[in-house]
């Protein structure tokens, strides 16, 4: 089992910043990518940045310049630089680890609530 403790939403003006961080403790496998999802109101959810295995990372097109992912893979902590926020960026914020090896398994966090409004 796998747990998470996420932290660092709020609320906080246009133009202003929040670091998201996420703490996975638990029988994680060896090889695994870890992200940060979000979904707002009446949404689907959507993914907001990777960071994989290998140490790449990906942005949604929407949050590129703007939001850094970043972490700590030998104590899978995973962290979101988000500058520059908007309103469209309100949402609940989810933790993500898709385990490649030894078995493919999703684990998800229990998401933090972003708002960002004058």
């Amino acid at each position: 089992q796998v747990q998470f403790v996420e932290s660092g939403g709020g609320s906080v003006q246009p133009g202003g910043s929040l670091r998201l961080s996420c703490d996975a403790s638990g029988r994680i496998g060896s090889i695994y990518d870890m992200a940060w999802y979000r979904q707002a109101p009446g949404k689907e959810r959507e993914l907001v940045a990777t960071m994989y295995n290998g140490g790449s990372k990906n942005y949604a097109d929407s949050v590129k310049g703007r939001f850094t992912i970043s972490g700590d893979n030998a104590k899978n902590m995973l962290y979101l630089q988000m500058n520059s926020l908007k309103p469209e960026d309100t949402a609940v914020y989810y933790c993500n680890v898709d385990q490649h090896f030894p078995d493919r398994k999703e684990y998800w966090g229990q998401g933090t609530q972003v708002t960002v409004s004058s």
